[in-house]
């Protein structure tokens, strides 16, 4: 069975700096044991590991590399934010325990604690969550993330059948390119099924802001919407507060059925316990991982929440074509032409961005609707 540490790791290294153990370690080469199938990987949440959310849903994915690699050590430290204190925990878990493989999963640890990190520990192999590689970033800094934006059109797609009112509810934490991505493809899967289909978005401003993800949520109620989402850390504030008001509900990194069993639809998931068991295998075995690692529900990094028992047959059925058609690599979201709802044309007619554009990384705008 693989070693399992979930420790405090900041305190640890504040404790054995004082001891003068650091200055002890730090220098040393790494032993490394690959040939027999031992490596110490380390996972970092921003948040607890148990959110019904985002970082539930990285430590689906350690448990999955434990279950796999019994000669594996896993370590995991929770509720790191994307501060100084990353670097710190990062630090503890390469020189107190010569971790050679870490996975910093939360967006903002990536610039600049995670790059300043590879540049001092060139020998450690890190995987980042989201954040945009580019040349001249350090070459053992790799960034990964999932086209989640495809089950989020296949929710919308849901979303769109199931709704009464025509007025949809997106609860959102920051205006980043890789949430407005999600809240758009939610948006255009509604509209796929009708254009009058509209979706009211309330930004929190952080990624764990339970107060205002309840006040957001019954904002929108009160204001007609009959299906909500979200894009926050833990989506149960949301999914609880949206059952309690009778709303349907759309899941997002995990799923929440449990917590909705009345207007669950489906979800949009991570699937890190199919992708990180393979970088995993591939760190073991020597194989070059790229510096930027993309993929969608044909690749197996992310993929849809069981249907629940309040979502529609016609949206099953028409969500269901749709994700055939991903899974078959011909369906493209933002294919011209798309307005932003200011009016202007932001993809042209004639213009497909598939997937694999990097400008749809770097996405500023808001959908028409």
């Amino acid at each position: 069975m693989a070693h399992d540490l979930f420790l405090n790791r900041r305190t640890l290294l504040k404790g054995a700096g004082a001891l003068g153990v650091l200055g002890a370690t730090a220098g040393l080469p790494f032993r490394r044991a690959l040939a027999a199938g031992k490596l110490t990987v380390g996972f970092i949440y921003v948040g607890p590991r148990d959110d019904f959310g985002y970082n539930q849903a990285h430590a689906q994915g350690a448990a999955a590399v434990k279950a796999a690699f019994p000669n594996v050590t896993v370590l995991e430290e929770e509720n790191v934010p994307e501060t100084i204190e990353v670097q710190k925990t990062i630090e503890s878990m390469i020189n107190l325990d010569g971790a050679e493989l870490i996975f910093p999963t939360s967006f903002g640890y990536y610039d600049p604690h995670v790059m300043k990190m590879a540049e001092k520990y060139p020998e450690v192999t890190f995987l980042h969550c989201g954040g945009l590689w580019a040349e001249g970033h350090p070459k053992n800094a790799h960034s990964y993330f999932g086209y989640i934006d495809e089950p989020q059109y296949l929710s919308g797609i849901v979303a769109g059948h199931a709704s009464k009112t025509k007025k949809l509810g997106f609860v959102a934490a920051k205006p980043i390119p890789q949430v407005l991505r999600n809240i758009n493809a939610f948006t255009l899967g509604a509209r796929s099924v009708d254009p009058a289909i509209t979706t009211q978005v309330i930004f929190t401003g952080d990624w764990s802001m339970p107060v205002k993800e309840a006040e957001a949520t019954n904002s929108l109620a009160d204001q007609g919407a009959d299906v909500v989402t979200c894009h926050v850390d833990s989506p149960k504030v949301v999914v609880e507060t949206a059952e309690r008001r009778g709303m349907f509900t759309c899941g997002y990194h995990a799923t929440q059925a449990p917590l909705a069993p009345k207007g669950y639809l489906t979800g949009a998931e991570w699937n890190w316990e199919s992708l990180y068991p393979r970088f995993v295998k591939d760190v073991l075995a020597g194989t070059d991982i790229p510096s930027l690692v993309r993929g969608g529900l044909k690749e197996g990094i992310v993929k849809t929440s069981a249907y629940g028992a309040a979502a529609p047959e016609a949206g099953r059925a028409a969500a269901d074509a749709v994700k055939a058609q991903f899974m078959a690599g011909d369906f493209a979201i933002f294919k011209g032409p798309i307005r932003d709802n200011k009016g202007g044309t932001v993809i042209a007619a004639g213009t497909t961005h598939g997937q694999t554009d990097i400008a749809l990384e770097k996405m500023d705008y808001l959908v028409r609707g």
